[in-house]
C-alpha cells in the first residue's frame, strides 16, 4: 500500500493541512485538532504527535518580537492604556495565532516522512 504513494515533501502538505501521504485528504478537523484518519488514502494519524513543537516555535519566532513591539512602543510614545489594546494586543493576536496550524502540519507531516517514532531502548544484539 505505501509503495504506490510516491513520498511528498513535509513542506508542501503539512503547511496546507493536506495528508502526508496522499496529499489529497485533511489532517485537521478544527482548528488544531488532528482527524482520526486520512478520508482519501485511510492513513491512520495515531503517529502522529508533534507535542508542543508548533507553540515553542511561535513563542520562539512571533511571541517575543510581539512582546519587543509592546515594550518599545511604552518606552517610546508612553501611551494609554487603551493605545496598548489598539496596536499591540492585535499585533501579538495576528503573529502569534496563524502560524500555530501550518506547524502543526508540517511537524505532523515531517515525522510521516522521516519515519519519526518514540524512542526506545535498544536489546543486546540488535
Amino acid at each position: 500500500m505505501e509503495s504506490q504513494y510516491p513520498p511528498l515533501p513535509p513542506m508542501e502538505t503539512g503547511i496546507r493541512g493536506r495528508c502526508p501521504r496522499c496529499g489529497q485528504g485533511h489532517l485537521f478537523k478544527g482548528f488544531l485538532t488532528l482527524k482520526p484518519r486520512c478520508e482519501v488514502c485511510d492513513l491512520d494519524y495515531g503517529f502522529a504527535d508533534p507535542a508542543d513543537g508548533p507553540a515553542f516555535f511561535v513563542i520562539c519566532f512571533a511571541c517575543v518580537p510581539s512582546m519587543l513591539l509592546g515594550v518599545w512602543f511604552e518606552v517610546v510614545y508612553e501611551p494609554a492604556r487603551w493605545a496598548h489594546l489598539i496596536v499591540t494586543v492585535p499585533f501579538m493576536a495576528l503573529t502569534c495565532i496563524p502560524p500555530l496550524r501550518p506547524l502543526k502540519g508540517w511537524l505532523v507531516c515531517s515525522q510521516y516522512f522521516y519515519k519519526a517514532a518514540e524512542g526506545r531502548l535498544a536489546k543486546a544484539g540488535e
